[in-house]
């Protein structure tokens, strides 16, 4: 069984990073997918110390300011990685690998970009969904579907509970074309008819901008699926964590702890 885990980091300061690791190194799954990444110096710690413990770290530098995805992972990667991302508008909102599994499975951290009402913002988000959908239309077959997409999409469905206003066609058309595509929304699969938050905005109503999508090869070996309000709760950050299980094997990284606790001495 192979699980895995997404969750917004809300570009943490060093002080939040460390919390978030602990938390990260106390958990179960193998692979995690981050996201609203940064350049400072909590996603670098955060980084950082997994690469030190020996995990697989993928990540494209997020650059003028840009938020993004990495993908940190207990299970070995196999080269090359595909390649058709290059041309996602924003490079560093998405962080993709193949990893050593069986069957093969390809793992795609997204970040989409929020907007306000501009004119300029919603030209950037709609550019960027409409090159990640461009993207992942020219996957190989294989990879196509055997993927799994994680991460903060900050998108609705047109039938989310409350339809919130403000949401345009080409927001709920990236859920849409997923879904023509054969990609399985896996907690909509485990749960249907359950409206799922991920995020509650300042008048208390809850938003769905955090997912799992398995592509059709993977989709009878979801096991479950699942959002883990702990994050909010305890202000590691503001966005619900979601927890994903695949039945696949998979091969594993001789990993220590990231938190340097391997390090101290025992006496």
């Amino acid at each position: 069984m192979v699980t895995a885990l997404t969750v917004n980091i809300g570009a943490a300061s060093r002080v939040r990073a460390e919390l978030l690791l602990r938390w990260l190194a106390a958990r179960p799954e193998q692979v995690f997918l981050l996201t609203e990444t940064s350049a400072g110096a909590g996603t670098t710690y955060l980084l950082d110390q997994f690469r030190t413990a020996g995990y697989a770290v993928v990540k494209t530098p997020d650059v003028n300011g840009e938020r993004g995805a990495a993908l940190v992972s207990r299970i070995p990667l196999i080269q090359p990685h595909p390649t058709s991302f290059n041309g996602v508008s924003i490079p560093g909102r998405v962080a993709v690998a193949a990893l050593d599994t069986q069957p093969r499975t390809w793992f795609l951290g997204v970040y989409v970009p929020s907007r306000d009402r501009s004119e300029g913002k919603t030209i950037r988000k709609q550019t960027f969904i409409a090159s990640l959908l461009d993207a992942l239309g020219g996957l190989p077959a294989e990879q196509h579907d055997h993927l799994v997409i994680g991460g903060d999409y900050n998108v609705i469905a047109a039938d989310h509970d409350p339809l919130h206003p403000g949401f345009l066609p080409f927001e709920f058309g990236m859920l849409e074309t997923l879904e023509s595509r054969g990609f399985l929304d896996a907690h909509g699969h485990c749960s249907p008819g359950v409206q799922a938050y991920s995020w509650i905005g300042r008048t208390g109503d809850g938003y769905r901008y955090d997912y799992f999508h398995v592509g059709p090869a993977l989709a009878p070996l979801v096991r479950s699926c699942t959002y883990l309000h702990e994050t909010r709760e305890t202000n590691l950050t503001d966005h619900a964590a979601v927890q994903l299980a695949i039945d696949v094997k998979a091969a594993s990284l001789p990993c220590g702890d990231p938190t340097g606790a391997d390090d101290l001495p025992l006496f």
